[in-house]
């Protein structure tokens, strides 16, 4: 345990996913670590190459000294620059370079979460020179590493892990942003109600609440007349949430009922993740 039971889930999640990260690449050919993955325009060795950086620049870790390419059009704005740094700093990297820092960067990891004693309000390092807490990073680490395990599942053709302990963090995580998706981005009208409901390996249902001022909230409270209903599975609801799938795509697994204008505002705004 660490000192404060409240980062444990994070770190029990984490831990779970990242393991099974490299339990997933360790027997993979040199040419499986080139294919194409659902997180757009990353590679199998790309999204392995965003963990170990992130997870070193939670270790206090340098940046990498290094210059992107030109040609490297999906780069357009300073977070994407950032994030993609240490993606392309390992683009040569070999198989065993890669499972091998993989490796050395969990077990460095996992030692100093084990000897975690830092209050949860700590303000840890964050991309582009930033601050966030220390349960924030963790959070996010935990949310990060679940959603790139899934990635990568579905590149190699090997689902699971769709109800692992990561995917309670998701789903809170994710469930914060429904209200300004709602409210705000698909402009639900003041006094209004919208129901998601999700099922499979994680099942919730959740109402949306728009206040006379237009601002939103969620809950899991039942609405006896909201102006949409949304039923999905688990795992499309994710690859919405996350961008990895356009809801034109996936339509036959979505059921939409009450107002479909305001159905479609809201899933060509459901993508909430950079």
């Amino acid at each position: 345990m660490t000192v404060h039971p409240s980062l444990q889930t994070y770190a029990d999640a984490w831990t779970h996913s990242i393991e099974s990260i490299a339990e997933l690449v360790s027997p993979l050919t040199e040419g499986e670590w080139n294919g194409r993955t659902p997180c757009p325009n990353w590679s199998v060795r790309d999204i392995v190459s965003h963990i170990i950086g992130m997870e070193c620049e939670q270790l206090g870790d340098p940046r990498p000294i290094h210059t992107l390419p030109r040609d490297l059009f999906h780069v357009q704005s300073e977070f994407a620059r950032y994030m993609e740094m240490q993606v392309d700093v390992r683009r040569h990297h070999t198989a065993p370079e890669m499972t091998s820092e993989l490796e050395y960067t969990i077990i460095r990891r996992a030692r100093q979460l084990r000897n975690e004693t830092r209050d949860p309000e700590t303000m840890t390092r964050a991309p582009l020179g930033a601050e966030q807490t220390l349960e924030l990073a963790l959070r996010m680490r935990a949310f990060d590493v679940w959603i790139h395990e899934q990635d990568l599942r579905t590149a190699l053709g090997k689902p699971g892990n769709l109800d692992s302990p990561g995917s309670a963090v998701v789903r809170d995580t994710l469930l914060l942003s429904l209200p300004k998706v709602v409210a705000k981005d698909a402009g639900a009208p003041p006094n209004s109600a919208v129901v998601l409901d999700v099922h499979g390996p994680v099942e919730f249902l959740r109402t949306i609440r728009v206040d006379a001022e237009g601002r939103g909230s969620v809950d899991g409270a039942p609405s006896l007349g909201p102006l949409v209903t949304l039923a999905m599975d688990w795992e499309t609801y994710v690859r919405l949430a996350c961008g990895r799938v356009r809801p034109g795509v996936v339509a036959d697994r979505i059921k939409a009922e009450g107002d479909q204008d305001l159905a479609a505002a809201i899933l060509q705004n459901f993508a909430v993740t950079p």
